[in-house]
């Protein structure tokens, strides 16, 4: 089906549509339809694809005020970038696609479709004023004996395709943990820690490193994979370096170095939910950006 087909589709429904003409077929169908969708939505959400799909559906509403309004020039748009859109998805989240056509295969798949749960979506809770205490706490303590350590805490966008590629360890989050996994001649040592509420949830994972030139010579992998996974991501992730024992905190592509306890601490609460809406917390980081600049430029000037 074209897109041209498609917006002609929504034209003879919203002007020819009549309630008398569903019967027991289409009830059916309603409901089949809404339960795959449903799905569809819950595994959507777990990956990085759930920010296409809102997109898709901001484009979709383009499309029917098009139709309804008659706007020409949008309908021509949106039916010539519609299939280069579907093309690029396509290569963008092939690893999604292709996770999503291996759980077909599995025994329970039936299952698991029909009698989910939403404990995935309960997990997704946010970091306690206690996590956030020993997250600090566990950061400075390696900080002091240069212990490089990476952390992930994850937010809205799921990390799951690299919380796979680490091992599973399912733990409250403590600074004596934190401490152990990161300890040098350890198993878990290398690669990062994500964090999903106020768990460990798994060690060891692989993240995407950035491509970034703006990044310092002196910097290593661990910074550049925390610049990386923020890139991907509206995740927050701790550095700590294992050459100076300095913290950094990598935030949408950027990274903000040589953090002491309380600026950490700050910017951990920020993950925190808040009545005031997310504008206030978008205005605290903009607030700590310029607080930065404003002490570099007083050091510059002594």
């Amino acid at each position: 089906m074209s897109f041209d087909q498609f917006l002609d589709l929504i034209q003879k429904y919203l002007y020819r549509f009549s309630i008398s003409t569903i019967g027991i077929t289409d009830i059916v169908e309603i409901i089949i339809i809404s339960a795959i969708v449903y799905q569809i939505i819950k595994w959507l959400q777990l990956t990085r694809a759930w920010t296409l799909f809102k997109g898709i559906i901001v484009l979709l509403l383009f499309a029917l005020m098009a139709v309804i309004f008659q706007l020409d020039t949008i309908a021509w748009l949106l039916s010539n970038s519609l299939s280069v859109g579907i093309m690029a998805a396509i290569v963008i989240f092939q690893p999604e696609l292709r996770r999503a056509l291996e759980q077909l295969g599995r025994k329970n798949f039936l299952r698991n479709f029909i009698f989910s749960s939403d404990e995935e979506a309960s997990e997704k809770t946010f970091l306690t004023e206690k996590g956030i205490t020993e997250i600090v706490r566990a950061t400075f303590e390696m900080s002091k004996v240069k212990t490089g350590a990476l952390i992930v805490i994850e937010q809205k966008v799921a990390l799951g395709e690299y919380e796979r590629t680490g091992i599973a360890v399912d733990g409250i989050v403590s600074s004596q943990l934190l401490i152990n996994i990161f300890e040098h001649n350890t198993p878990l040592h290398d690669g990062a820690v994500i964090i999903r509420g106020n768990r460990i949830v798994s060690a060891t994972c692989y993240l995407p490193l950035t491509d970034s030139m703006e990044l310092g010579k002196e910097l290593g992998t661990r910074h550049r994979a925390a610049v990386g996974i923020s890139e991907v991501s509206d995740s927050t992730t701790i550095v700590v370096s294992e050459e100076t024992g300095g913290v950094s905190v990598a935030k949408d592509g950027k990274l903000y170095r040589s953090l002491d306890r309380e600026e950490l601490k700050e910017r951990l609460n920020l993950l925190r939910p808040e009545p005031t809406g997310s504008m206030d917390v978008l205005k605290k980081w903009k607030g700590l950006l310029r607080n930065e600049r404003s002490e570099k430029s007083e050091k510059s000037d002594k």
